[in-house]
């Protein structure tokens, strides 16, 4: 190229930036609005400024003009709040909305559940198995699980195996058990996690740690064989993406994903239906060899992009209280000769965290019971002495149960408490508080506790274990009632939170704890458009008005990818019905 030729293209750029400098409309102007930005430099704002998928300007209503002209959709907010969206830092999200499957959630005692599945099964006469799941531990007397025989006769001869609603416990009738060889004196009779009547030795149809041991739990696996499973999950997948963005959740984290299971957040993301952004762990369960781990460190190479990224690895250490098998200090109040058990010794969590600590790794661990935290906390603390302190930022997930001499742990190690709000579960927590006792239950999913010694809080829904909506987490929070208002002033009021820092949980401290924060979780200049407008100001209401209150508007990156009530025509000066 001539030198006259090269100056030329210097003068044509030139003009090019000139022109793009001067150019002051955005895309799209929100204004007339209340915006809480949750970043502390600058709280509350008017309206909003987009361009392309960033945030260019937040700032007072009379400067908002500027940033208009003929191309720029305007959205009248008519005083609402505009909040970043939400992060949704546990969220099962493949889970919740498999077709052709039984909802038990509110069947409250037996006679309740037997009449729900009946009525399905009459209704489904094609579907060879009967699936479902969400059954409360508190439905049944005792020890709060049920039996196979309660399911006799309610499926006309098909096998039928339901979750409970924590997704910890399965419960199968006879034609199941049979149908995978679940006898008394069978192999799988004797796996640990299958419960058998202490007398008889007969198989009870309850199989314990479904979740948190994989392909270790055999008995699971080989259901898992059994049961037709075909597009049932890439269905619900996409069922539940859209009511993600109803809720305003943004941002999804995926806690457990394998290897094998990754295709369906990428066919998802390749279909156009993945609008919310995903970011997903690899699943390392009991038994998983190290000769997996460079395909873990292969996916996570492969799929890292602000829209689907492997970011990290999910660990349990032990399981859940309701059927004691979360490990605990202490004996469970209402079985003395029980304290659950951790999935591993300590000494090989510890060498397996320092392992994976060492790789560069995040983890997520479940730890639920006070011994799980504690074994959890020591690993991660060894891990610390070995390979030195980094911005590792390490959660652990659920922390139900935390011992007072263990909560100002979490601050020291920078590890995050990763909690769900509504778990409290006011309405239906009998089996809980029964197993966990008088003695200890003040120290109940602390997080006034926790927050008060340093530790940061990343809220979510454990989606499908709870209703997914961050609104019903933050109501949760601020009030730790029940939805019908149960527990009036609080069940164990002095660990509720105020509403900032539930907001704060739903966003810039769930993004921190997800390393998503350099773009993610606050209103701000640089930061992506994942915006969302409440029909009420949350700031404004009692929290009992916090259940009345939806979203009114989602947008990922500047696009609009949720209204609840559909726009009649699209203009540039738009306003909400």
């Amino acid at each position: 190229m001539t030198g006259k030729r090269v100056m030329a293209a210097i003068f044509a750029l030139s003009l090019l930036a000139c022109a793009q400098e001067e150019k002051t409309g955005a895309d799209l102007l929100i204004r007339n609005a209340r915006v809480y930005t949750v970043d502390e430099t600058r709280p509350w704002a008017d309206a909003v400024a987009v361009h392309g998928d960033e945030i260019v300007w937040v700032g007072a209503e009379a400067e908002a003009s500027a940033y208009r002209d003929e191309g720029t959709e305007v959205i009248d907010a008519q005083g609402r709040l505009l909040l970043p969206g939400f992060i949704d830092s546990h969220n099962h999200i493949r889970y919740g909305n498999e077709p052709d499957s039984v909802d038990l959630s509110g069947a409250g005692d037996l006679t309740t559940v037997q009449a729900t599945i009946r009525e399905f099964a009459s209704a489904h006469p094609e579907l060879p198995w009967i699936f479902g799941g969400g059954w409360l531990y508190t439905a049944f007397s005792g020890d709060g699980l049920p039996r196979a025989e309660y399911l006799a006769g309610l499926t006309q001869g098909r096998p039928a195996f339901f979750i409970s609603y924590d997704a910890h416990t399965a419960w199968l009738n006879t034609e199941a058990m049979q149908a995978i060889g679940l006898e008394a004196g069978s192999a799988l009779a004797a796996e640990e996690e299958v419960m058998v009547d202490p007398e008889s030795g007969a198989p009870t149809g309850v199989i314990r740690e479904v979740v948190s041991l994989g392909d270790a739990n055999r008995a699971m696996k080989r259901l898992g064989e059994k049961f037709p499973d075909g597009d049932r999950l890439a269905r619900s997948l996409d069922a539940s993406l859209l009511q993600a963005l109803g809720y305003g959740i943004t941002t999804v984290i995926a806690p457990q994903t394998s290897l094998d299971e990754l295709d369906t957040f990428v066919s998802a993301r390749d279909a156009g239906t993945l609008q919310a952004r995903v970011q997903t762990a690899l699943f390392h369960p009991v038994g998983t060899p190290a000769s997996d781990l460079p395909a873990f460190a292969a996916a996570m190479k492969a799929l890292d992009d602000d829209r689907l990224r492997v970011s990290a690895i999910k660990l349990y250490v032990d399981d859940v209280i309701e059927a004691h098998t979360a490990a605990m200090l202490d004996p469970y109040s209402d079985q003395p000769e029980e304290s659950g058990e951790t999935l591993y010794s300590p000494e090989a969590f510890r060498d397996l965290v320092v392992r994976l600590d060492g790789a560069g790794h995040q983890l997520f661990i479940h730890a639920i019971g006070d011994r799980g935290v504690r074994v959890a906390l020591d690993a991660l603390e060894h891990a610390q002495t070995v390979n030195g302190q980094r911005n590792s930022r390490h959660q652990i997930v659920h922390a139900e149960l935390v011992a007072p001499e263990d909560q100002p742990r979490f601050a020291e190690l920078g590890v995050t408490a990763c909690m769900q709000p509504r778990h409290v579960l006011p309405e239906s927590n009998g089996q809980w508080v029964n197993a966990v006792g008088p003695e200890r239950v003040r120290y109940a999913f602390p997080w006034k506790s926790l927050q008060a010694q340093g530790a940061r809080l990343a809220f979510s829904s454990d989606w499908d274990v709870s209703e997914m909506n961050p609104l019903i987490g933050i109501y949760s929070a601020v009030t730790r009632q029940g939805l019908g208002g149960e527990a009036p002033g609080g069940w164990i009021p002095e660990e509720r939170v105020d509403l900032e820092t539930a907001v704060r949980a739903y966003t810039v401290d769930g993004a921190y704890a997800n390393f998503a924060e350099r773009n993610r979780g606050s209103i701000r200049v640089g930061h992506y458009a994942d915006l969302i407008l409440l029909s009420s100001n949350l700031f404004e209401i009692p929290p009992s008005e916090f259940l009345k209150t939806q979203v009114d508007l989602t947008w990922v990156g500047g696009e609009l990818v949720y209204r609840r009530i559909p726009p009649a025509t699209t203009s540039s000066d738009s306003e909400l019905p």
